[in-house]
């Protein structure tokens, strides 16, 4: 007789939320126009190079017979002060505004959640330092606060990154050390306390993995908002240096035609809109599956 395999619990718990939440995606057109827009979105970015009609354009080389063109059949976009094809610029600059927002939400992450896990966990006087740090980072607007590093650090895709974890991982740290004090007196850590386990483990591998539904909705809002925040500090020239493409750099460069030559700026404007508007309409959505408890 052939065994049948028993899949783990959590594997198949895993499984089961996952059509879940495919399967809301799939009845809410919001949820799944926003979800078809994050995959174009990706694709871009994975296939910039192949799917740009001027992939050099869209690098930064310079063309100078083509300055300042309206849209048209061959430049649906139009083209900009140098010449050089928006929508292909819109394209390549999809990379960078996908891969530094996932880099910035991750480290984030990595930084803020065991924080409060730990702080959550341990209470006392741990507990209050580390709150009260964190404390200190919320006071300020998180892209104020960005501003304010990037500019210390100098301008540069790498140091507006790093400007924006350090703003951004204390959101990590309160979330996690809700949810840490909720379950820090379960029987499960109870259970695990009573047989000797360490509180490393109890955090690492106990308490963490169950913050993740919180942190998953947080972090997917977070990517819209990180991909505005670079915009914004782009647009102010302390992001992306040119000719790199960047949509907020784009934006900024367009700024001073905007009443001729509109097309500059209003199209990598609207691509950062609906990108971000894409990824606040998944995280509501993840938010209604995770927790519905908040709506009822």
């Amino acid at each position: 007789m052939t065994a049948i395999p028993i899949l783990p619990a959590s594997e198949s718990a895993s499984r089961r939320t996952v059509r879940h939440v495919l399967a809301v995606i799939m009845r809410d057109p919001l949820s799944f126009a926003s979800t078809a827009i994050i995959v174009l979105f990706i694709f871009m970015a994975i296939f910039s190079y192949q799917i740009a009609p001027y992939p050099e354009e869209g690098a930064g080389k310079t063309h100078a017979s083509n300055t300042l063109l309206p849209p048209s059949a061959d430049h649906w976009f139009g083209t900009d002060k140098l010449g050089r094809d928006i929508v292909s610029r819109i394209i390549m600059g999809a990379r960078p505004a996908l891969i530094i927002p996932i880099g910035v939400v991750l480290f984030a992450v990595l930084i803020g959640a065991p924080l409060g896990a730990l702080a959550g966990y341990k209470g006392g006087w741990l507990d209050e330092v580390i709150m009260r740090i964190t404390d200190l980072f919320l006071a300020f607007p998180s892209l104020l606060l960005a501003m304010a590093i990037a500019s210390a650090l100098g301008r540069g895709l790498d140091k507006a990154a790093i400007a924006l974890i350090i703003s951004w991982w204390p959101w990590y740290t309160r979330i996690a050390r809700g949810v840490t004090i909720s379950l820090k007196e379960r029987y499960f850590v109870e259970a695990a306390q009573a047989i000797g386990v360490s509180d490393l483990v109890i955090i690492f591998r106990h308490i963490l993995p169950n913050t993740i539904s919180p942190i998953l909705v947080q972090a997917t809002v977070d990517l819209g908002t990180v991909i505005l925040a670079m915009g914004g500090l782009a647009f102010l020239g302390l992001g992306t240096q040119p000719p790199s493409p960047d949509w907020g750099l784009m934006v900024s460069d367009g700024r001073t035609y905007i009443l001729d030559q509109w097309w500059i700026a209003t199209f990598p404007g609207l691509a950062i809109f609906i990108v971000v508007l894409a990824f606040n309409l998944i995280g509501d959505t993840l938010r209604d599956i995770f927790d519905p408890r908040q709506y009822k």
